[in-house]
Parts: structure tokens; C-alpha cells; sequence
């Protein structure tokens, strides 16, 4: 039997926020529940404008006496930044801690054997060599992560039973589950969550009450205002670049996002998925065919 195996995510980074106030400080600006976090269950959220558009996506599960948010990395410094622009009088110290600490995918059959996790439900987490290891919490066939400390991540991942891969491995299994990965596939200050899955993928809580841009993301919900999504894609021909326009029948109905060999991510107008104008005609960004394949989470 072919060993689980650990991919080291260099672009994720840690932000921790401890201190008295550190759940109420942040359940009040992010789109889940953080009162659900604890030692054994993690969340996936995002943070977003007053208006509702998306700026970080992140997990947030819990180390000890800190929230630790795995974050985009080159990111962190900014999200650390508009954190702390709510702080006011709140107990609570937010900083980028992605020095001291280190990402890993855990993936393949027995991955969550190998640390100890015997529940399948996404989030499920519990304390693992120093950090903590957890289910992804928007799909469990996403595999897991592991917040580790950095010195010692890969050799305790090693001694824990798992076989080093490579990046190209983590991305083509997001890709191929319809996941997306921040900002490489939403747009800063422009995507609406409900266009990416957030919804489906556990990533916002519609009974929590209030947070940052909540007015926005629920009107887009209950008034069945989402007009694009974020879909897999088969690509026949050269990788088309993040941003390409896609047309079907001549007319733009999409644009490309990220991408590995022959899959990827488009954002794509529901109506040309439906039918209509040009329907049957292929979907084309450049030279390349774009075959969408909506995952079986996903809500059409």
C-alpha cells in the first residue's frame, strides 16, 4: 500500500491571534463561526470589505491558547493590517507568525490514520506534533493540513509515515476537486463568495449573526443573485494564463483562472453553462478547449 504524502505549502503563512478576546474580536469580522473552534474542529472563512467583496480566504483552528489563521503568505503582513484596524479596546495580540510555523497537504489513503484522526467529517482536528493536523473543512476528500512548527515540520511529517510529493501533486488535486486557492482564483475587492463555492464548502455561517460584509453575501444567497461560478475545467491545448477571456460562439461568457497541465478553474456565466446563445459550441480561451466539469458539491 502506497504511503499518505505531505506536500510543504511555501506560500501559506500562520496569522495568531491570542488573548482574552481573541473569539469575540474575530467572530464579529469573518464569514464562519469561530465559537466552533476548538482542539478537536477547525473552520474555513473569509474576510471581506464593508460591501461584501472578497480580500482573504483562510482556516482557522486552534494551537494551544492562540486562533491560528493558515493564510496566503504573502498576505499575511495585510491581513494582520486590517485585523488590527478593528482591534479597539479588544484583548487581543494579531501577528504574522508565519516564521515560526509551517503548512503541510496531507494526502492519500490513510492520511488521517497517520495523525491520529479516526473522524471522517471536515473540520474534525486534533493536536499534532507541537501544532495541529485537521481535515480540510470545506471537502473531506481534500485530504488534510498540518500547522506545524516550522523547524521540524517535514521530518516529523516523514517520521509520522508520510512520503514527500511535490506542489504540482497539491494543485492538481484542488484542481481536480473544484477548489479554489485565494487570490490566485478570486479577485481582490471584486468576487462575491457565493461564486466560489463558499457556501457549499462550509465556508460561511448563516446563523452567527453579524460580520464584515454579511449584508451583501446573505442578499446574494436569498435572492438567488449569483450569475458566475467558479467551475473546473478540462483544457485541450497550451495552459491559457490567469485572466485570458474564454468565449463560446464568439461571445465572452468567462476568464480563466489558475491552471496545472490540462486542468483548471474559470469563472464561467451560468447561462452560457445552461444554454442559450451559441449553445454547443465549444468553450475556447485562446488556442485551448475548456470542458467544464462541475464537482458533485457544487450547486448549480
Amino acid at each position: 500500500m502506497a504511503s499518505p504524502r505531505y506536500i510543504m505549502l511555501e506560500d501559506r503563512g500562520i496569522v495568531t491571534i491570542g488573548g482574552l478576546d481573541r473569539r469575540t474580536f474575530l467572530q464579529g469580522l469573518i464569514s464562519n463561526d469561530v465559537t466552533r473552534v476548538d482542539g478537536a474542529r477547525s473552520v474555513y472563512a473569509a474576510f471581506l470589505t464593508a460591501q461584501g467583496k472578497y480580500l482573504h480566504d483562510f482556516f482557522v483552528a486552534e494551537i494551544g491558547e492562540v486562533l491560528a489563521l493558515d493564510c496566503e503568505r504573502e498576505r499575511a503582513a495585510d491581513l494582520v493590517r486590517r485585523l488590527k484596524i478593528y482591534r479597539l479596546r479588544s484583548k487581543v495580540a494579531v501577528e504574522d507568525a508565519s516564521s515560526d510555523w509551517a503548512v503541510g497537504a496531507l494526502i492519500g489513503e490513510g492520511a488521517a490514520d497517520a495523525v491520529g484522526l479516526t473522524e471522517a467529517e471536515p473540520g474534525a482536528a486534533r493536536p499534532f506534533q507541537g501544532g495541529v493536523a485537521f481535515i480540510d473543512p470545506r471537502l473531506a476528500e481534500a485530504g488534510l493540513r498540518a500547522i506545524l512548527p516550522s523547524a521540524d515540520a517535514a521530518r516529523n511529517l516523514a517520521e509520522a509515515g508520510f512520503a514527500a510529493d511535490g506542489r504540482e501533486a497539491y494543485d492538481r488535486h484542488r484542481l481536480e476537486l473544484g477548489l479554489a486557492d485565494g487570490s490566485r482564483d478570486m479577485d481582490l475587492e471584486r468576487t462575491i463568495l457565493l461564486e466560489c463555492g463558499f457556501d457549499e464548502l462550509h465556508g460561511v455561517d448563516w446563523e452567527k449573526g453579524c460580520f464584515l460584509g454579511q449584508e451583501l453575501t446573505a442578499r446574494t444567497k436569498y435572492r438567488g443573485l449569483i450569475r458566475k461560478r467558479l467551475i473546473p475545467v478540462t483544457v485541450d491545448g497550451p495552459l491559457p494564463e490567469r485572466g485570458a477571456p474564454i468565449l463560446k460562439d464568439g461571445r465572452e461568457v468567462g476568464e480563466m483562472r489558475s491552471g496545472s497541465g490540462d486542468l483548471g478553474l474559470a469563472l464561467l456565466r451560468l447561462e452560457a453553462l445552461e444554454g442559450g446563445a451559441g449553445d454547443g459550441a465549444p468553450f475556447m480561451a485562446g488556442e485551448a478547449k475548456l470542458t467544464p466539469r462541475p464537482p458533485s458539491w457544487l450547486k448549480l
